[in-house]
């Protein structure tokens, strides 16, 4: 279970997941000894991850959508499982409304989305109907949900931290 020391410790990797576990340390009032334990237990039991998120299109990722996915009812997790299988897709979840999934697919052109769409997607057993929403500009990329913001101290640990 996460307690609030815990809850602490993300907020701060979330705001800047290279900050040193001594920084942390210091501003939670505790040794750096914790804080590593801490996070190596956070990441050992899939409470978090620390990855590096970048602006797709700067990789080359051109043509960006948001996907609804309709499907056999019956067949939902193994849809499921079979798209989350595909690289282009990001992100995957199922919703409640119109559609039964929803995938946040990255593809370098809109040639290459065409071909994920007519020659993977679809062509998945039980895919009954889709809908594209192309991403036309990205106004925010971020993953600082819940109670990340940026620390007290922010402006005197980095300059260049941008504040959401």
């Amino acid at each position: 279970m996460v307690d609030e020391l815990d809850r602490e410790i993300i907020s701060f990797l979330q705001y800047d997941g290279r900050m040193p576990l001594t920084k942390i340390a210091t501003e939670l009032d505790t040794t750096e000894g914790t804080v590593r334990r801490r996070v190596k237990q956070l990441i050992d039991n899939g409470t978090m991850q620390v990855v590096a998120i970048v602006e797709p299109h700067n990789m080359g990722w051109e043509e960006a959508a948001m996907i609804g996915i309709s499907v056999q009812t019956n067949l939902l997790s193994s849809i499921a499982d079979e798209i989350a299988k595909l690289p282009e897709v990001a992100y995957l979840f199922q919703a409640a409304g119109e559609f039964d999934l929803i995938a946040e697919v990255f593809c370098r052109d809109r040639e290459h989305f065409v071909s994920f769409l007519n020659d993977k997607l679809q062509q998945i057993s039980g895919v009954e109907r889709t809908q594209s929403f192309m991403i036309l500009k990205m106004h925010k990329l971020s993953y600082r949900w819940g109670e990340a913001g940026p620390p007290q101290f922010a402006n005197q640990w980095n300059e260049s931290v941008e504040h959401p």
